[in-house]
């Protein structure tokens, strides 16, 4: 399914076409359907940011976000006198792992965010996002933009981020190696590649030992490649397979790209990268807009664009970049402090609060009404409008499944067969499968 976004000064992101709620909703498949006994706390309408008080803890993964939220937790604390906030902050891949147990327990994330797919899944059918639906605040935010965070006639979270899962370019660079037009297919993409290479600098920087943004690449990798828009639960379902010809393909591109990247690319994390990129040693960083305002924090001063890998042949890319809604964000069903978790994310939700953090970490928002003063939103805000697809690597509900698909690409890079590859994750994947 092809989504498009419109984009005006006022930050009014709409996605077109009435079919994209259902899509992100498979995309989360499972959560308060088929039977869940998914659960909630006290209703949602009982949640008044008016009975603020007491100190509660928001759990999140973004580091590179922390003074922005500090800058807005003081104006919180300000306005509600007697709270107090502490960010519980984890590296993204850990808190994958450990975000549900902490929350479950209550030790963290009074108010937390979830990740799109499997840790959505994960958490709601763990009854632990507070349905919202009652407190209208979802009214606040675009519909078709946070639609997979309601399950049914519930709002469990709330997408705080639109993001585009693709890599960021040094636009200056680009142009010194004569990219006057962003290549639109695989040839002219690898080409652009080669004149980066010849000019010095590393053309595309991964941060392949970090699976958590490696996997940002393979959904750019795969848009166009698989025979439908649901590959990956597909893969997961066994419907579709890694072994497949269509993903081999995709494989063979990996390795094409391999002599582009940096040396030890399986082995590097997203911080040496990020410092590589500001430094203008890198033409590209292969991860997201999201890293764009950590990357101006290191020093850089050149124009930052978006550029997908489009692996299709001049002609037949359905694709040419990236979306997601993620960053969900929800009150603990297990909360001791509900109204004040609900009344810091209701301040989050006013337009004023979404666009402050949003032009200070350098992220488009879900929010209604927002405006930004940020020029690297200003100079990205063309591909609010561009054919962009849902990222694929959130279909996976099942990790160990999406690790190994993902995995091959990784091996591939560091040396190894395409084939061998698939046939390893392939095994892993039918293990999952079947147990």
């Amino acid at each position: 399914m092809k989504q498009k976004f419109t984009f005006t000064r006022r930050g009014l992101l709409q996605v077109a076409g009435a079919g994209v709620a259902v899509s992100a909703l498979a995309a989360c498949a499972g959560p308060g359907t088929g039977g869940s006994s998914q659960t909630s706390a006290s209703p949602g309408a009982a949640l008044d940011p008016a009975r603020a008080n007491g100190s509660i803890s928001f759990a999140h993964w973004r580091g590179e976000d922390k003074e922005a939220f500090d800058q807005i937790i003081a104006e919180f604390t300000e306005r509600y006198p007697g709270t107090d906030v502490r960010q519980d902050i984890t590296p993204s891949n850990d808190y994958q792992s450990n975000a549900l147990q902490q929350i479950r327990q209550g030790t963290v994330g009074d108010l937390f965010a979830a990740f799109r797919g499997a840790q959505f899944a994960a958490i709601a059918d763990a009854g632990l996002f507070t349905d919202l639906a009652a407190t209208g605040i979802a009214d606040r935010y675009e519909r078709s933009l946070i639609s997979e965070g309601l399950v049914g006639n519930q709002v469990l979270g709330l997408p705080y981020q639109l993001v585009f899962n693709m890599p960021v370019t040094n636009q200056d660079l680009l142009e010194a190696a004569g990219a006057s037009e962003l290549p639109t297919d695989w040839d002219a993409y690898l080409q652009l590649l080669d004149s980066l290479r010849g000019s010095g600098v590393v053309p595309l920087a991964w941060p392949g030992g970090e699976m958590g943004n490696a996997g940002q690449l393979f959904n750019c990798m795969i848009m166009n490649e698989a025979p439908s828009d649901d590959m990956c639960t597909k893969i997961e379902s066994g419907e579709y397979k890694v072994t497949d010809d269509w993903f081999i393909s995709m494989l063979r591109k990996y390795q094409e790209l391999t002599p582009y990247m940096q040396d030890n690319a399986t082995g590097t994390a997203v911080e040496p990268i990020q410092q590589m990129f500001a430094s203008g040693q890198a033409a590209m960083l292969a991860t997201g807009s999201y890293h764009m305002a950590a990357v101006r924090a290191l020093g850089a001063e050149f124009p930052m664009g978006l550029l997908a890998p489009v692996t299709s042949a001049p002609g037949q890319a359905k694709y040419v970049g990236i979306h997601n809604a993620t960053f969900a964000l929800g009150v603990s069903t297990v909360s001791e402090n509900p109204d004040t978790a609900f009344a810091l994310l209701d301040m989050l939700s006013e337009p004023e609060v979404a666009g402050q953090y949003g032009s200070a970490t350098g992220q488009y928002v879900t929010v209604k009404d927002v405006s930004y003063d940020s020029e690297d939103l200003n100079n990205t805000s063309e591909w609010t409008t561009k054919q962009t697809l849902l990222a694929p690597r959130f279909q996976f509900i099942n990790l160990n499944i999406r690790n190994a698909a993902e995995g091959a690409c990784i091996a591939v890079v560091g040396g190894a067969n395409p084939e061998q590859a698939a046939e390893d994750a392939q095994r892993v994947i039918d293990e999952q499968i079947g147990s």
